[in-house]
C-alpha cells in the first residue's frame, strides 16, 4: 500500500506546485470561499510586518491568527509554499494511518459480534470483508489530497490547512489509543479555532472503549478516566496559552482571536451562515442572535453522544461536519477534512437516499459561488441576496448530506441486529422509518 500512497502524494504535490507557479494562485487566494478574515494569508503577512516593526500584531483589527502561527511563519516565511504542501501531506498520512488502525478495530469487533451471535442470520451481505476494507485508507488519503477544496486552500496558503493537520493528528492519536497525545492535539486544535472543543466527547468515548471501561454514569472507573483525560486536555491548553503569553508578553491575542470568533464583528461575505444575517440585523438584537447561532455548534454534542456512544468515530465525523457548517468563518478547507471520511462509510451507500441529488447540489453551488460573486461585485447585475441564496443552498446541501449518512448508519445498525427482512405482527412486510 505504500507505493500507491507515495504516488498519490507525488501527484498532489505536483498539482500544488504547478498551481503555485500559475496565474491562478493570486485569484484563488482572494476568493472568499477559500480564505476568511481568520485564516487569510495576506492577514498573516500583515501581522508579520507589524511584528517585525516591534508592534503587536493584535494592535489593529486585521490579524486574528494565534501567536504560535505567526511565530512559526516568522521563521519559515520564505518557505511558506513548502510548509503548506508538507502540512497537506502530513494530514493525508495521518488520516491514512488512523483509518488503517480503525479498520482493524472494526473488523475485530465485527468478528467478535458474529461469534457471539449478536447479528441476525440474514445479514451476511451487510458484513464487511477485509478485501472491501483494504483500500479505504488509500481512498481517504486520495480524497483529501486531490479534493479541489483542499488544493485551493493549500494554493491560497490558508492557515485552515494547518488546523486540519492538527485535527488529523488528534484523530490519529485518539484511534491509536494515546490519551496524552490525543489531549495535546485536541488542546492545540481548540487553541487554533475554539470549535474543536466539541470533539472532546467522541475522543473520550473512543478512548473509554479502548480501555474497556463501561460508559455508565454510576461507574467509578468511567469518572476517573474522564477526569484524567479532561485534566490532560486542560493542562495542555493552559500550557499552550501561557506559551503564547510569553511569546507576546501580552494577553491581547485572546480578544483578537477568540473574541473575534465568538462575536463575529467582521461581516465579510463567506460560505457561512452568519455574515448576511447580521449585516441586516439591528445592532441591539445582535448579541442575542450571535449566542443563538454559536450555540448551534455545541448544541448537538450531547444528544449525538447519547445516540452514538457505541460509535465514537462516526460521532467524530458528524461533529467535524457540524463545525464546518455552523462555525462563524468557515472555508472550503474545513469541508475538505470531513469529506475525506466519506470513503470510510462506503458500506452505507446502499442505504443513502439522496446522495446523487445532494452531490449535484454541492458541485453546482461550488461552480456558482464565483459566478454570483462576479455578478454582484463586478458586473453589478446582482446583489448580496443572490450570493447568500447560493450559500444557504450549499449549507442546506451539507446538512442533508450528513443527515442522509446519519440515517443510513442507524438503518444499517438496526438491520444488523433485527434482520434485513422486517415484518409486522400480521406477517406483512414492514418499512423502517427513522423518527
Amino acid at each position: 500500500m505504500a507505493a500507491p500512497l507515495v504516488l498519490v502524494v507525488l501527484v498532489a504535490v505536483t498539482v500544488r506546485a504547478a498551481l503555485y507557479r500559475s496565474s491562478l494562485a493570486a485569484f484563488i487566494s482572494e476568493r472568499v470561499e477559500v480564505a476568511s478574515p481568520l485564516n487569510a494569508w495576506k492577514r498573516v503577512v500583515e501581522g508579520l510586518a507589524l511584528l517585525d516593526l516591534g508592534i503587536s500584531p493584535y494592535s489593529g483589527a486585521v490579524f486574528h491568527e494565534t501567536p504560535l502561527i505567526i511565530y512559526l511563519f516568522h521563521f519559515v516565511i520564505e518557505y511558506a509554499e513548502l510548509v503548506f504542501m508538507i502540512t497537506d501531506v502530513l494530514t493525508a498520512i495521518a488520516l491514512y494511518l488512523a483509518i488503517q488502525d480503525f479498520n482493524k478495530v472494526v473488523f475485530k469487533k465485527q468478528k467478535l459480534l458474529i461469534e457471539l451471535d449478536k447479528y441476525a442470520p440474514d445479514v451476511a451481505e451487510l458484513i464487511r470483508t477485509p478485501m472491501e476494507m483494504h483500500y479505504i485508507p488509500l481512498r481517504v488519503a486520495l480524497v483529501y489530497l486531490l479534493n479541489p477544496y483542499t488544493v485551493m486552500s493549500c494554493v491560497a496558503k490558508s492557515t485552515c490547512a494547518i488546523n486540519n493537520t492538527v485535527l488529523a493528528f488528534f484523530i490519529l492519536a485518539t484511534i491509536k489509543g494515546s490519551a496524552l497525545l490525543s489531549a495535546v492535539f485536541l488542546a492545540l486544535a481548540t487553541y487554533q479555532s475554539l470549535y474543536p472543543l466539541t470533539l472532546f466527547a467522541p475522543a473520550l468515548l473512543y478512548l473509554l472503549q479502548r480501555q474497556f471501561i463501561p460508559i455508565k454514569l454510576k461507574s467509578k472507573s468511567f469518572w476517573l478516566y474522564t477526569m484524567q483525560y479532561a485534566a490532560l486536555y486542560l493542562c495542555s491548553l493552559v500550557v499552550i496559552i501561557c506559551l503564547s503569553f510569553f511569546l507576546l508578553n501580552s494577553w491581547d491575542f485572546i480578544p483578537s482571536v477568540y473574541g473575534f470568533i465568538l462575536s463575529v464583528p467582521d461581516l465579510t461575505p463567506n460560505i457561512g451562515l452568519f455574515w448576511y444575517f447580521f449585516a441586516e440585523m439591528f445592532e441591539h438584537f445582535s448579541l442575542f442572535f450571535v449566542c443563538v447561532f454559536q450555540i448551534n455548534v455545541f448544541f448537538y454534542t450531547i444528544p449525538l453522544a447519547i445516540k452514538l456512544k457505541e460509535h465514537p468515530v462516526f460521532f467524530m465525523f458528524v461533529q467535524l461536519a457540524i463545525i464546518s457548517i455552523f462555525k462563524s468563518y468557515p472555508t472550503v478547507g474545513d469541508i475538505a477534512l470531513y469529506m475525506a471520511f466519506l470513503p470510510v462509510w462506503s458500506h452505507l451507500y446502499r442505504f443513502l437516499r439522496n446522495i446523487f441529488i445532494l452531490s449535484c447540489v454541492l458541485i453546482a453551488c461550488s461552480f456558482l459561488f464565483p459566478v454570483l460573486w462576479h455578478l454582484w461585485i463586478y458586473a453589478g447585475s446582482a446583489n448580496s441576496n443572490f450570493y447568500y441564496a447560493i450559500t444557504l443552498t450549499f449549507n442546506i446541501g451539507q446538512i442533508l448530506l450528513i443527515s442522509d449518512y446519519f440515517y443510513a448508519f442507524l438503518r444499517r445498525e438496526y438491520y444488523l441486529t433485527h434482520g434485513l427482512h422486517l415484518t409486522r405482527q400480521d406477517g406483512t412486510e414492514a418499512m423502517l422509518v427513522l423518527k
